[in-house]
């Protein structure tokens, strides 16, 4: 897991475990079809880092979301 400025041009998609009280987290699925590498990053901070999560950090991270959810 690493957290660096996001300079790619990638399609950002608003998670469904995201609230509506600004708890928005975002993902760029066609990089991770593309590439195997999920990013993910705060939609309020669109031009601000990500984490860059493999395929198992990713399955963790949305067992998470729905345990807590």
């Amino acid at each position: 897991m690493s957290s660096t400025p996001d300079s790619r041009p990638t399609r950002w998609v608003t998670s469904t475990y995201s609230g509506g009280e600004g708890q928005c987290v975002e993902w760029a699925p066609d990089h991770a079809h593309a590439t195997g590498v999920f990013l993910i990053r705060d939609s309020k901070i669109p031009h601000g880092p990500h984490l860059t999560l493999t395929h198992e950090g990713f399955t963790s991270l949305v067992a998470l979301a729905k345990h807590h959810g």
